[in-house]
Parts: C-alpha cells; structure tokens; sequence
C-alpha cells in the first residue's frame, strides 16, 4: 500500500489525519493519504506568491522545455510518487483499482495528458493566439503593431478541485505552470495517482517543487477551503456545483457538456453513412466525459437511427477492467447506479419516449459491492420529452425528432456541437448560437478535441487580464 502525503508547497506533509483509498471491488486499502484542515489551506495560501517567484525566476522557454520533459516522464518514467517508486503499469493499476474505470481507459487518459504536456508549446500558442509569453512573464510588451500591450496575472496560483470519475480533464490545468503560476490541488477522492504522478514528473523535469500544493482527501471542506483561498480556481462538478458559483468571476466551473450532434435536412437522409460516428461520441471513454454525445437531433429518420444505435450499443456487456475490450466503468459510490437507472425509468415512462436499448437485456448490472450501467439509447419524439436533453455518467444518448428550424432553440447549453450539414444558412446560424461552445462543421465526433484549439473557457483569458499600459518615449 502506498502512502500519499499532502504537499504544501513541494514539502511533504504527515498528517495525524489519514484517509484510506481503497480497491473499488474488494474493498482492501490501496492508499493512505494525509489530509489537512482548513486552517492549514488557508495559511499556507498565503505564501502563493512564492510559487510564483519561483517559476518567473524561469524563462517561459526553459519551462516549456521542463514541461515537455515531464510529458515524457509522466507517460514511461519511474516516479518518486508517495513512499514508492511507481512505474507506469502501476500508475494504471493503481488507477483502475480505486475508481474502477477499465485498463485500456486510463492508459487512453495517460496518452492524452501526456500529449498535452509534450506538446505544451504548441497548445499554449493557440492559447494565446501566438501572444509570446515573454510579454506575459514581463506584464507587457510589443505585438509587432508598435503597440504596447499588458496582460496582468490574476492570481499566484491557481486552485483546482478534481474529480474521480474523468481524468482526461487534467488537461485543463496542466498548462498553468508553463504560465509561471504555482498550483494548489485537491486531488479527486478516488483518484489522486494522476495530480501525483504529474507533480512527481514536473519536480523530476526541474520544475521547482515550491510551486505545487496537492491536499488529498474525501471532505469537501478541503475543497471550499481552496476555492475560498485562491484567487482563481476551477471546480468540476454537475448542475448544482455550476448553479453554486455561477457568476463567481474567481471560480471556472466544469460540469456537464450536454454535448450533440445536429443533422442537416440536407444530409439526414445519408444517416446510415454516420452512425459510427455517433456511437464513437456516446460510447468513447465509458460515456463519462463532458464532450460525449447525450442528444442527436434530426427532423426525420430518428426512429431508424436510434434502432441503429440500439443494436451497435445495446449488446455491450460489462467486462472485467483487465479485459482490452472492456468500455465500461463501475459506478462505486453505493447506490449510485440505482439512483440513476431509477431516474432515467421515469423519463422512459413519458409518452413521447422509447426505450431503443430494452431489448438487449438488463441496463443496471449490480455485482455487490459496486454497480455498472449498460449503454442506453431513447427515442424522443419531441424536445419537450423529458429525456431529450439529460447527461448521465454512462454511455447514454436521447435521439430527438425536431425540425431543423425549431433546432437552435430546443438544445439549449452545449458544450459540444457537431453540426452535419453543408446548409450554409443553417451553418451561419449554428456560428451565431450562443448556446454552442465548441463547433464542429462535418462528421466529427463530439469526442475528437483538436487539443490546438481552446476547450471549456479560455484559460488565458481566466488567469490574465488585458489592459492598458503606456510608456513615456
């Protein structure tokens, strides 16, 4: 078993304090991990400025550079994680065992977290729209217009509340400390390997260890106590988490994506052409992530492509984690699975709602101690059934007959929206909605990121503020 302290900025920590994270199946303990109280958050945020210090005290080249490097440690390295050396192998055993998400899962996540720290340069130019970040480590500079320009840091280090169930979101602060801003973490209360593993490889890069703080545990005290400490955070978390800080300018939050995918009148009758696509933006990553399909809307043909999807999705079976073709994650928390299978039972009892996948056998897979929920597709016949626009934690999705017309105004918010069309009406209207975050034009899952372009918020625009800056010749 290994033991997992908390970090306060890079030094370890031994609290009397010690939450076990234990084996998702067996239940037997797999790590012990140290935890803190408010009090200690909220004095240690006082010293973030030293975080900072620390990594302007480095050029923004020389830590892409060390980013790069932890890129590559964090993905085939031996770390230094805890009181144990961790080879990669048990960094995804580890994973698996505690939150219950198949192998192949987390060494896809694995790749993907890597992939953004390798190529960090590339990301953060995107990022800033190819702003060089010598004027952001400076405060100001030139663009190349014979303007001066500033951007001024909104905070020493940014906080993070982290969850268990995705860790593929991760991406979404590993840029911070190429941006020379430290980083305070609760690390999700059944998956601390991955905040570990990366601190373990920046500090192994020669990226200073003062920059970082990681305080494990499972009370959401030590959550609020970091958001209320840091001057800019993220927390991830569903619709009451977003309703809670809605409007808080400090707190980026990341909930449910309700992500979609919209098929032109033009191209609904070739459906059958894209029917890969849409079970790849259900199914991929165990459906957990907020960039999953959870709706598809068509004007006709919605009864035959969700008994399409129906019997691509509806034969897959829960499969041991260690199986290479197992897709789908436990859910751990008891009671969780029921909770929501019992939910989805009321919206399945609308009139205006089929239930496509009932015929390939059980949905709800309970194997004591822990549950599992087998893919899902609906036929809506309207948006106003209550199904059309839910998000569950599963490989689920509503298919929803709307006219093309009534489309824009029936989706509602949509983190993801792959619009099938090559109608340049409905295109320039799709481009106008504000209810779309990320636009896809053509047959792209809602799954597929360009990781160069940003996802979620802009994490320059949160952490920096413009403003006017002028220098006397």
């Amino acid at each position: 078993m290994i033991e997992l302290p908390a970090i306060r900025w890079g030094e370890p920590y031994q609290s009397l304090d010690v939450d076990e994270v234990v084996h998702f199946y067996t239940g037997e303990p797999v790590a012990r991990v140290h935890t803190v109280g408010t009090g200690i958050i909220r004095r240690d945020a006082k010293k973030a400025k030293r975080a900072r210090q620390a990594l302007l005290a480095m050029s923004p080249a020389e830590l892409i550079e060390k980013c790069k490097a932890a890129g590559e440690l964090f993905e085939s390295g031996t770390l230094a994680v805890g009181d144990s050396q961790q080879s990669p192998e048990d960094f995804i055993q580890q994973q698996s065992a505690t939150t219950g998400m198949p192998i192949s899962m987390c060494q896809a996540n694995v790749v993907k977290n890597a992939f953004v720290l390798k190529n960090i340069d590339q990301i953060l130019d995107c990022l800033t729209r190819g702003l060089s970040l010598d004027i952001l480590a400076r405060g100001y500079g030139e663009e190349g217009r014979g303007v001066t320009v500033s951007y001024q840091a909104q905070c020493d280090a940014l906080g993070a509340v982290l969850p268990s169930n995705s860790p593929g979101v991760h991406t979404l602060w590993l840029p911070v400390i190429a941006l020379q801003m430290g980083l305070v973490l609760k690390p999700g209360s059944s998956e601390p390997w991955t905040p570990y593993r990366v601190f373990a490889a920046m500090v192994e890069a020669g990226i200073p260890r003062e920059a970082f703080c990681l305080y494990p545990g499972a009370g959401a005290d030590i959550g609020g106590a970091i958001l209320a400490s840091c001057r800019r955070s993220m927390i991830f978390g569903g619709p009451q988490t977003i309703e809670q800080y809605s409007g808080n300018p400090k707190v980026q939050v990341h909930g449910p994506g309700f992500s979609k995918i919209l098929l032109g009148d033009d191209c609904v009758d070739d459906w059958q052409q894209y029917i890969d696509l849409m079970a790849d933006s259900v199914y991929r990553n165990g459906g957990r992530s907020c960039i999953n399909c959870s709706s598809i809307y068509a004007s006709r043909h919605t009864q035959e492509i969700a008994e399409a999807l129906a019997k691509k999705l509806g034969p897959i079976d829960v499969l041991p984690p260690d199986d290479p073709n197992a897709g789908l994650a436990a859910f751990t928390i008891e009671g969780a699975a029921a909770a929501i299978w019992a939910a989805l039972e009321q919206d399945i009892d609308d009139p205006q709602t089929t239930h496509m996948t009932a015929e390939y056998g059980d949905r709800l897979v309970e194997k004591p101690p822990v549950a599992y929920l087998r893919p899902v597709v609906l036929h809506c016949d309207s948006p106003e059934a209550p199904a059309a626009n839910k998000e569950y934690m599963f490989p689920a999705v509503s298919v929803v007959q709307c006219p093309q017309e009534k489309m824009l105004s029936a989706i509602s918010s949509t983190l993801v929206g792959t619009a099938i069309t090559n109608d340049e009406n409905f295109r320039r209207d799709l481009i106008a909605s504000l209810d779309i975050d990320r636009l896809n034009f053509g047959p792209i899952p809602t799954s597929q990121l360009d990781w160069l372009q940003p996802h979620e918020g802009n994490l320059i625009e949160f952490l920096y503020r413009s403003r006017a800056l002028q220098i006397a010749p």
